[in-house]
């Protein structure tokens, strides 16, 4: 069967499509999704940059948790832009509700580059970045589902996972601009000058990116399928109420949620945002070579996505995302061990020869840092051992000693941070990854592994998504449980993880929230989700 044959059977002789359009249509999609996932992500990019400047001083690691607070809030409101655009899109189209979200998305960016710090205005300046945070998470909310159902109700049957895999490439593509667009930056300033006021290009670029979306955008057309059910009345009056309160649909978004949606979203911020953090704040590798090394991994590792998207029209979607959810369960541990070792070999042979224990009493655990912050002298030794990327063991505190720590055979009581840092230089600590000792070759292969996760997971995740869906409510049902399993599951990872790592005081500890809920997904999907591949998505 031709193709032009076999788009006009999809829609029932109604609105065909031309491959040339498709591609126009696979094209605009995905370059202004490109740009909204930058403008989303140059946030979590430069949290570890400016955590101090919107946030009270006084404790690193704390302040660097608010940030990944901030970033993550954006993850916590996107299930509500969802069911906000998600319900436009199904009532009004598809095209200009991606209109909307996307300059919603652009002018919160923008307006972020704008704004004052702690210094400048107090404790306005992390409310006013919350509040544009917020409005980033809403635009993204409905952006997603947007954009997927779009292209794939411009795709025929037979080529819906790889037209809708290009939609995937933009999240890992909006990444890497991020990085680029940064990485430049940096280099072009002096380290002063991006401190006081040169991290904010990255955020006012988004208005030139902006004005771009906009005018692709707007050239496109209305998506077949939804003309379709359009003019044959078919529309839902309440998309939102047939979503989540009508059987069997809500069983779906259900199983959506914990079957595919929250694995994809820990592997993807696992091996990617997750990995990023790792490098530069655990593993104290310079941020000019971070940079480079993920960027070389979303280079090598994003035609995956394309790959396992093509892959699953032949063999099916649902095996290959619940592989890539056992394979990550089975090896993150193992994976970032051996990352451990390729980038910063001395950093993991001085752990192992040098074990350091922290007895203490009055400790505490600050994730939302605010004026009712009170650090006590255990936690300042607990931020300084996290800070530096060293695990700890946590021990009751020894009778008439407020704090002890070991390090090695050295025991040092009540000790102040300058203590600790001679401890630390004395016995052989390096506070940063030497270069020369890096495996690239090794370091690379690790990481791309991370990202074929990616790929596996992701690639077919969003032609599964409107093939498991009635086409009057698809944008509503698709974009909630991928916007709670990819914004709540995958957004609160940096913050979560860092937060066990704290806790437990090992490096790796953090790893068991995405290992956890990866294989949760693996056997839902297993048990009670099918294959969708032949589906009518017209229907």
């Amino acid at each position: 069967m031709s193709y032009a044959a076999t788009q006009r059977e999809t829609v029932r002789g109604l609105h065909p499509v031309t491959r040339a359009e498709e591609r126009k249509v696979i094209f605009a999609s995905s370059l202004g999704t490109v740009f909204e996932w930058y403008d989303f992500y140059i946030f979590a990019t430069l949290s570890p940059f400016f955590a101090n400047l919107f946030f009270p001083p006084g404790n690193d690691t704390a302040a660097l948790l608010s940030a990944f607070a901030t970033y993550a809030v954006g993850f916590v409101v996107r299930p509500f832009g969802a069911l906000v655009f998600g319900r436009v899109g199904d009532l009004v189209g598809r095209k200009y509700t991606f209109l909307v979200t996307i300059l919603v998305m652009g002018l919160a960016t923008f307006l972020t580059g704008l704004m004052p710090t702690f210094a400048q205005i107090g404790w306005a300046a992390p409310l006013i970045l919350v509040a544009l945070r917020l409005l980033q998470g809403l635009a993204l909310g409905g952006e997603y589902g947007g954009a997927a159902t779009y292209v794939a109700e411009h795709a025929p049957p037979y080529r819906r996972g790889y037209a809708t895999s290009w939609i995937q490439t933009t999240a890992s593509l909006g990444l890497l601009l991020a990085l680029i667009i940064i990485y430049i930056c940096r280099e072009g300033m002096d380290p002063k000058e991006f401190a006081a006021w040169g991290w904010r290009i990255p955020f006012l670029l988004s208005v030139i990116l902006l004005a771009i979306s906009l005018y692709i955008r707007l050239k496109l057309n209305e998506s077949p399928v939804f003309l379709r059910i359009k003019e044959e009345n078919r529309r839902s009056e309440k998309p939102i109420t047939e979503s989540f309160f009508h059987y069997p649909n809500n069983k779906y978004v259900f199983l959506a949620l914990f079957g595919v949606t929250s694995g994809e979203g820990v592997i993807w911020y696992t091996s990617q945002f997750y990995a990023l953090f790792f490098l530069t704040i655990t593993l104290h590798l310079d941020y000019k070579l971070t940079y480079l090394m993920i960027g070389i991994q979303l280079v090598l590792g994003t035609p995956t996505l394309v790959l396992f998207g093509w892959l699953s029209d032949k063999i099916g979607r649902l095996k290959i995302m619940i592989a890539a959810c056992i394979l990550a369960a089975l090896t993150y541990f193992s994976l970032f061990e051996a990352l451990s070792r390729a980038v910063n070999p001395d950093l993991v042979a001085f752990q192992q020869s040098t074990p350091i224990t922290v007895a203490a009493t009055d400790c505490h655990f600050h994730v939302f840092v605010g004026p009712w912050s009170h650090f006590t002298a255990c936690d300042k030794i607990r931020d300084l051992l996290t800070k530096d990327g060293l695990t700890f063991k946590s021990l009751p505190a020894e009778e008439g000693k407020d704090v002890l720590v070991t390090i090695g055979s050295i025991r040092l009581e009540n000790p102040k941070p300058e203590d600790i840092a001679k401890t630390l230089t004395q016995l052989g600590y390096k506070p940063k990854a030497d270069p020369a000792k890096i495996n690239w070759p090794l370091a690379i292969l690790w990481l791309w592994i991370m990202m074929a996760y990616v790929g596996a997971v992701y690639g077919p995740i969003a032609a599964y998504l409107v093939e498991l869906f009635p086409a009057k409510i698809r944008y509503t049902s698709m974009s909630l449980p991928y916007h709670i399993g990819n914004g709540w599951f995958g957004g609160i990872l940096p913050l979560l993880a860092t937060a066990l790592v704290a806790w437990s005081g090992d490096i790796y500890y953090g790893l068991w929230f995405p290992i956890i809920v990866a294989a949760v997904n693996a056997v839902v999907a297993l048990l009670f989700l099918r294959e969708t591949r032949d589906v009518d998505i017209s229907a």
